[in-house]
């Protein structure tokens, strides 16, 4: 089994010199990062995937494109690209990308890339450990799927079908 270690940041992002391992509690005042990647296609759908029965979090749960921790000695950029991977199959280039939006939550941060693909879901290859499914779902699905309690309930879930092509100030 590999031992996955996570950076410690302090709460203005600044890396600490310190690892933790997966699993371990973060000392007050550390914090870890955390990435996480929705992919929208040309139809303003939003990839979703369905979380194993078996996750410890959200067993059976409709989800955001793509989450995962970021690993130590990595940037959130390289994590996102690596995650996208590792649980779907599809590579994405983000070099010249950075997070779109960055939420803190209690034990650290979560950085949020909005991008545009249209992929062919039958071409992808999927993490059996962590994702059962995926399929493409408009603004209206993912919001009756989370009414339902069938979908994480991410506070700003209907606003991501929204700014997924602004930068800046939001002008509706």
């Amino acid at each position: 089994m590999i031992i996955e270690l996570w950076d410690v940041y302090d709460k203005n992002r600044n890396l600490t010199g310190k690892t933790i391992k997966r699993g371990s509690k973060l000392g007050e005042y550390d914090y870890h990062l955390v990435i996480h990647v929705c992919i929208f296609n040309s139809k303003n759908e939003m990839l979703i995937q369905k979380r194993q029965p078996s996750k410890k979090l959200w067993p059976n749960m409709w989800d955001i494109t793509i989450g995962g921790a970021v690993q130590s000695g990595e940037t959130s950029t390289k994590a996102a690209e690596r995650e996208t991977f590792e649980e779907i199959g599809y590579r994405v280039d983000l070099s010249n990308d950075r997070a779109f939006f960055t939420i803190n939550f209690d034990n650290g941060f979560d950085d949020y890339f909005l991008i545009e693909e249209d992929i062919d879901i039958k071409d992808l290859r999927l993490q059996y450990d962590e994702v059962e499914e995926v399929k493409w779902a408009d603004k209206d699905e993912v919001l009756q799927l989370a009414k339902e309690n069938k979908f994480i309930n991410y506070w700003f879930l209907e606003k991501l079908f929204e700014i997924r092509k602004q930068r800046g100030a939001y002008t509706k």
